[in-house]
């Protein structure tokens, strides 16, 4: 295995960041790790790559202990934070050859070109980093957590912030490494999770609360229809929750709703109806498929956060 946290336990003072996470991955697998603000994804990423210890459990990278064989673990992983940590005065070349350096990289010219090809940095390694878009900020991020060519990869929101061209270009590269490499990232983004991820791992106050492939989470929710409505005006929603088998109505947004009810029952003509006896109207209608940010929904509902 790549990766094996057993029992890990994070306590500061009386509050459990991480309580009793269990979980094992190997090469070839990009792993999405979700769950609400403060819910200890950052945590775990941060024990995983031996910034801070945790209070109980172990963790092992590559059959190293991120406690008594730190320098071996550092040796096996990549790790890009989420608020990258670059030197915005250095020259995009600059700062990967100092990067070069520090890992004692044999033929460093050669790994350094072909890290800049990989990354699409080519028309940029003589800006200053500075200069630099966010996105091209999070490829050079990137790049340097893959100078020494690790076998695993943990990248905290890599993605955060970039715009829809940025997103399309750092979810290819990730897909790319992942055929090689274990990929562990974090994001917000459900789309760019369920198009990216083989499996995906939930936290939720400190606990682990799924741990499943993709095709296995959204089964979760199986048996459930979800309908999404735009209304013109404002609506009762007293009496649109006693529409028969409504289960849940979530707020999308102003005069956007989403429903849920059992089975597949189709409450379109149902949902219409209610619209014209209320002298309202309906601007957006569309049938919803089970995504992994509806289960993400019901999983971490009702549920503690930071």
């Amino acid at each position: 295995m790549s990766l094996v946290l057993d029992g890990i336990t994070k306590i500061y003072g009386s509050q459990h960041a991480l309580d009793e996470i269990s979980f094992s991955a190997q090469s070839g697998e990009i792993i999405g790790l979700l769950g609400p603000n403060g819910a200890g994804k950052t945590t775990t990423m941060k024990i995983l790559t031996c910034f801070i210890p945790a209070t109980k459990g172990t963790a092992k990278v590559c059959d190293f202990d991120v406690v008594t064989q730190p320098l071996e673990v550092r040796q096996h992983i990549g790790y890009l934070p989420e608020h990258n940590p670059l030197y915005l005065e250095m020259y995009v070349k600059e700062y990967l050859e100092l990067i070069a350096r520090i890992f004692k990289i044999n033929k460093p010219q050669k790994r350094i070109a072909e890290l800049i090809e990989m990354t699409g940095l080519t028309k940029e390694q003589s800006k200053k980093i500075q200069y630099l878009s966010k996105g091209y900020r999070q490829r050079v991020g990137i790049a340097q957590a893959m100078m020494h060519d690790p076998e695993v990869l943990i990248l905290d929101e890599p993605t955060s912030g970039l715009d829809p061209n940025q997103l399309v270009d750092i979810r290819s590269l990730i897909r790319e490494l992942g055929k090689e490499k274990l990929v562990v990232f974090s994001s917000h983004i459900m789309q760019e999770v369920q198009a990216l991820c083989s499996r995906v791992i939930i936290l939720d106050n400190g606990k682990l609360v799924a741990d499943d492939p993709i095709s296995a989470l959204t089964q979760r929710v199986r048996g459930e229809s979800v309908l999404t409505v735009g209304f013109k005006s404002k609506i009762d929603l007293q009496k649109l929750e006693r529409m028969e088998g409504l289960k849940e109505i979530i707020s999308k947004g102003t005069n956007l709703y989403q429903l849920t009810v059992d089975g597949e029952r189709d409450i379109r003509e149902e949902v219409f109806d209610f619209a014209v006896a209320n002298g309202n109207k309906i601007l957006s209608m569309s049938q919803d498929k089970v995504s992994v940010e509806s289960v993400f929904q019901k999983i971490t509902s009702n549920k503690g956060g930071e």
